[in-house]
């Protein structure tokens, strides 16, 4: 749950409610892209502490607060603003994101009064010693930190549902309270998809950008490892962990991924991966054609009438008709080599490894000089006895902590069977999706939702979701588009092209009180 003093900090920022739902001094602002805020910051219908009084007002209103998609707004944020307005009027812009609110997941650090806990309280009251990597571009930007997003706390390494966390409780899907809001970024999705922030930040190590932007029609990029920095992120996997945007548009997703992507030193695979930043910036890419010519694979197992609702399937076929009538080469039936249950495993024995010795290294360095000695957490083994000795508030009794316990008997990297686990899941890569593209000389796959995620998360490839669709319930769907390493440009494309070709996205309703 939000501790009361945060939600007293809530309430004194926001002393004046925005005029009308949604608007701000005839200016428009749900649904509102970048483009048409920093038009409304050019002519004079829109601050950005107008922005960020409607989104602090939103966030604390009952119906929306509901949703649980934010676990902690900044106190600072008002001034952020003010400061960036300032800016603005004396200096000029500083790019597309300034003044822009953002709420990042709460895995990323911010070093400032912010909270960083991966949605546990075991972290909280700890201090980082300095911004996330991403945060201190998204600050060079001139971007305003607006507050943290719920996650599935310890991004899903613990087993609890999709988008719950002891601090943050229980995110919602604002579609439809039942379904899932899916994935550990379900906080970031839900607060893009209902208009609680301008554009978010989520993480993924396998499926937890891509799941949530499916179920919440929002557009998540999951980019190559490596191509935005995890410093200050709190880790899973050196080897699968991205940071990536969650946007209402690609448009915005390609702002924000211009201004997140770069080396970091604190982070060595962003030298390796920066040969992938194209020159120009991403923006170059939001081309209306962008799918004439390109050549799209659709596996056979993604679209299996057995797996999917026939409706359903029916609208994904309707998209592949769409793509080829927008010039798209569509090869459909190809079968991707892949044992998916050797893959799964492989993958679980991997990780717990990792996130042994990467979540050590993270707690390690962080600041405890305002916790009492007994309470602080430096290690695996200490957040276990945590939890162990505060089993009611994190509810242990409806979630273990069975796989935080497996990850702390591993025995490091360096182990023999973590080795062949990484040297197998190298193999899955190199012989499977790899292959596949490049000898079908393949801009990307197309596959529904998520279910390409963990191909795309051992490979360290990207993906990114495009809205595709509404159930008979009226839950979102999305569609992904997925490549190798570095293949960000045409991703960004070809989903372009799809986005404005089709238009699938619509805000959700306004939530109405749950039911006790």
């Amino acid at each position: 749950m939000v501790e009361l003093r945060l939600r007293v900090l809530a309430a004194v920022i926001v002393l004046s409610t925005v005029a009308g739902i949604g608007s701000c001094g005839g200016f428009v602002i749900e649904e509102a892209t970048i483009d048409a805020i920093q038009r409304g910051f050019r002519n004079g219908s829109l601050t950005s502490e107008k922005l960020v009084k409607f989104y602090l007002d939103r966030i604390n209103s009952a119906p929306y607060g509901q949703l649980r998609a934010v676990i902690e707004v900044n106190p600072d944020a008002l001034q952020q603003a003010k400061r960036a307005d300032g800016e603005r009027r004396s200096r000029g812009s500083r790019g597309r994101l300034h003044g822009v609110p953002v709420l990042v997941k709460d895995n990323i650090a911010t070093f400032d009064k912010l909270n960083t806990t991966a949605g546990s309280y075991a972290l909280l009251g700890s201090a980082v010693r300095r911004d996330a990597g991403v945060v201190r571009r998204l600050r060079s930007a001139g971007a305003v930190i607006l507050g943290k997003a719920n996650p599935s706390e310890w991004s899903n390494f613990r087993r609890v549902k999709a988008g719950w966390s002891a601090r943050g409780g229980q995110t919602l899907n604002p579609y439809n309270f039942l379904p899932t809001p899916c994935g550990s970024s379900a906080g970031p999705a839900v607060a893009a998809a209902a208009n609680l922030a301008a554009v978010t930040l989520g993480t993924e190590t396998d499926g937890s950008i891509l799941c949530p932007s499916s179920m919440n029609a929002v557009v998540g990029i999951k980019p190559t490892v490596g191509l935005t920095s995890r410093s200050g992120v709190i880790p899973i996997s050196p080897r699968q962990d991205s940071v990536g945007p969650i946007c209402r548009t690609v448009s915005d997703a390609a702002d924000v991924l211009d201004a997140i992507v770069g080396e970091d030193t604190l982070d060595k695979a962003t030298k390796a991966a920066s040969k992938y930043i194209p020159r120009g910036g991403y923006r170059q890419f939001l081309k209306i054609d962008g799918l004439k010519g390109k050549r799209i694979g659709v596996p056979s197992a993604f679209f299996d009438a057995r797996i999917l609702d026939a409706n359903v399937l029916k609208v994904y076929e309707q998209h592949l008709s769409t793509t080829r009538k927008l010039g798209a080469n569509v090869i459909t039936g190809l079968n991707i080599s892949i044992n998916f249950t050797d893959l799964i495993t492989q993958e679980h024995i991997a990780l717990a490894a990792e996130f042994k010795s990467s979540l050590n290294a993270y707690l390690s360095d962080l600041d405890w000089k305002n916790v009492p000695k007994k309470s602080t957490v430096r290690s695996l083994a200490d957040l276990i006895a945590f939890n162990k000795n505060n089993s009611k508030r994190e509810n242990l009794m409806e979630f273990p902590q069975d796989q935080l316990i497996a990850a702390e008997k591993t025995k490091g990297t360096g182990a023999k069977e973590i080795i062949a686990a990484i040297k197998r899941l190298n193999e899955i890569s190199t012989t499977g999706l790899e292959k596949l593209m490049k000898e079908q000389k393949l801009d990307a796959i197309l596959a529904p939702n998520n279910t390409a995620s963990s191909i795309l998360a051992v490979g360290g490839y990207p993906g990114i979701i495009v809205p595709a669709g509404y159930d008979s319930r009226g839950v979102p769907f999305g569609l992904c588009f997925g490549g190798l390493q570095g293949y960000e440009p045409r991703l960004i494309e070809m989903a372009y092209a799809f986005e404005q070709a089709t238009k699938v996205r619509r805000p959700p309703p306004t939530p109405k009180r749950k039911l006790a």
